[in-house]
């Protein structure tokens, strides 16, 4: 096998892993949001997360390893649209964000 051969292997290699990985890490997500939105009482809506962010950190190891940022909707009454986002680097969730409410329903950050 030539280098070019080799060396494009490789590539397709790394880029099928990458897609694997990138799917495990969504669907991990998913279930985090799932399980998020439900114990809160609130309805993850169109049930998916999408990426907003993705790039290399360092873990608690030194270890260099992707962090991925995705962005989904919610609903805290069932008759509105919030966003939020769920933070995962490698795949541990590290952040959920839901936005701040105040007691009578009124957003303090929106």
């Amino acid at each position: 096998m030539t280098p070019y051969g080799i060396v494009g292997l490789l590539l397709v290699a790394g880029a099928g892993w990458f897609v694997w990985d990138s799917l495990k890490v969504r669907e991990t997500a998913n279930a985090a949001m799932r399980a998020a939105c439900a114990s809160r009482g609130m309805y993850f809506l169109d049930d998916t997360v999408a990426l907003q962010s993705l790039k290399p950190v360092r873990n608690d190891e030194g270890r260099v390893v992707l962090r991925r940022v995705y962005g989904f909707e919610y609903s805290d009454t069932g008759h509105n649209r919030r966003r939020g986002s769920i933070t995962l680097v490698a795949d541990a969730v590290v952040a959920v964000d839901v936005g701040l409410r105040l007691v009578g329903g009124r957003d303090l950050l929106q």
